[in-house]
C-alpha cells in the first residue's frame, strides 16, 4: 500500500544568514519567529514551518517552491507587496503567467537572498 501524503509541515534551507534570510521572509509574509540560535532561525504560521539553517546555499538542488494563494485578489495584491518591497520578480511588466505551458493556473516566480526560486500560484480551479 502506498503511504499518503499530507500538506506539508516544514522544510529546511541552507542560507548563508540565518537572521538575514529571516528578516526578509518577516518583512515579507505572514509568518512569526518560533525560535533562533546562532546557526538557525524557524520561522512559521499555521500552515507552515521554515527552517532557515546556517551553511551553503544550493539553489538548484531545489528548483523551485510554490505556495497556493486563494483567489485572483490575492495573487496581484502579492505582486504588487512584492513589487513595492522592491522584490525582483520574473518577467517584468507581465509577472502573473501560467506556471507551466499549456497550464490554466497562474503564477508569480521571484527568488530570495540565497537565490532560491519562490513561486505564488493560483490553481486553475480558483480562477474566476
Amino acid at each position: 500500500m502506498a503511504i499518503a501524503l499530507g500538506t506539508v509541515a516544514h522544510f529546511s534551507l541552507a542560507v548563508t544568514d540565518p537572521k538575514a534570510s529571516a528578516e526578509w521572509w518577516l518583512s515579507l509574509f505572514d509568518l512569526e519567529e518560533y525560535r533562533r540560535s546562532e546557526s538557525r532561525v524557524v520561522l512559521g504560521n499555521d500552515a507552515i514551518a521554515i527552517s532557515l539553517i546556517r551553511g551553503t546555499p544550493d539553489p538548484s538542488a531545489l528548483t523551485h517552491m510554490a505556495f497556493r494563494t486563494r483567489d485572483m485578489a490575492s495573487l496581484k495584491g502579492a505582486r504588487d507587496f512584492l513589487r513595492d518591497k522592491g522584490v525582483a520578480l520574473e518577467d517584468p511588466g507581465d509577472e502573473i503567467g501560467p506556471v507551466a505551458e499549456g497550464s490554466a493556473s497562474l503564477g508569480i516566480w521571484f527568488r530570495d537572498k540565497d537565490g532560491y526560486r519562490w513561486e505564488l500560484y493560483l490553481a486553475s480551479e480558483d480562477i474566476a
